[in-house]
């Protein structure tokens, strides 16, 4: 498991590599948020600014994938679970048996970006049965080659790139393109880390992989994004296309699921969950397209706030 840990405890930032979460010790910090590393940039965005209001706040922020955060999150382990996709039957039994109660909150909207190395000369578009054959369980082993897939294509290895097992953004990719949560041919190179994919796809010239749309964002001059034909034409992903739904099957919302025990009426001397929530859906409709994300309306963020303030006294808000 891959993890990346931001700890605020003042109104500056420390960036650090860590082995995950649960090195974290809960009593140091006043706030613990793991799970989806696609959520991960808009958590230390939102965490970065929230120091400024809260400067004696302490926020961990990690990733370990959307998977193993619900698994961390149902144990009790963090309050704050960042996901990219729902929760399934199986982690929803799994937080009922461990008595942990929660609430969803929508966050955003992403796109799954399919890239390519810089100097691919041959892959503009590609067709959704194009992308079933090269990640289909049964490819593995049988498609090896760009020639394998489509005979236009050169007879060229194929060296495929993608997130992990333990991650959201595999479980929505192989649901909407091989059909089934989780069924993929494994022989490919597998992270969390969306920084490490981009760097490998960028050195690789054979290359061909999958993240979120803000990964490319964040490494638009070093990759090539692959724009995708369902059937309607072919569509790039971009804050537009999602937005118009266009860009499918793709395109998928965003969470955040919070423990319910670490939303209640809190004092100015309590855990700042809802005091930090409130900041986040107060203001991020201003700044989350910056992190290559789509937000929300503002009456959806509107309507977060307004659940949260039954949580607190307005005195306490900041």
């Amino acid at each position: 498991m891959i993890s990346r840990l931001l700890l605020i405890p003042l109104a500056s930032a420390l960036l650090a590599c860590s082995p995950g979460i649960d090195s974290v010790d809960e009593g140091l910090v006043d706030l613990i948020i793991d799970g989806s590393s696609t959520v991960y940039p808009i958590m230390m965005q939102a965490a970065r600014l929230y120091a400024s209001a809260d400067p004696d706040a302490s926020i961990a922020v990690s990733f370990s994938g959307t998977t193993a955060g619900f698994r961390r999150f149902c144990d009790g382990e963090i309050h704050i679970s960042a996901a990219s996709r729902e929760m399934d039957a199986s982690e929803i039994s799994a937080c009922a048996d461990s008595n942990v109660e929660y609430e969803r909150f929508d966050l955003g909207t992403d796109a799954i970006a399919l890239v390519t190395h810089p100097r691919n000369g041959w892959l503009s578009s590609i067709t959704l049965d194009e992308l079933r054959l090269m990640w289909s369980l049964a490819s593995e082993g049988e498609i090896s080659k760009w020639r394998d897939v489509n005979a236009s294509w050169p007879d060229t290895s194929l060296n495929l790139y993608g997130r992990g097992q333990d991650s959201g953004t595999y479980d929505y990719f192989t649901s909407q393109v091989t059909g089934q949560v989780r069924s993929s041919r494994m022989d490919y190179a597998a992270s969390e880390d969306e920084e490490w994919l981009a760097a490998e796809i960028a050195a690789d010239q054979n290359a061909f992989g999958f993240f979120g749309l803000g990964a490319y964002h964040r490494h638009w001059d070093v990759l090539r994004l692959v724009a995708l034909d369902a059937g309607s034409g072919s569509v790039y992903p971009s804050l537009e296309t999602a937005s118009a739904g266009t860009y499918q099957p793709l395109t998928r919302p965003l969470f955040l699921y919070v423990r319910s025990d670490v939303l209640g009426h809190e004092t100015a001397d309590s855990k700042p969950a809802t005091h930090f929530l409130h900041h986040l859906f107060s203001n991020i409709g201003s700044w989350m397209h910056f992190t290559g994300y789509l937000p929300l309306s503002n009456q959806n963020y509107q309507d977060s706030v307004r659940r949260l303030d039954g949580y607190f006294s307005p005195a306490n808000q900041l």
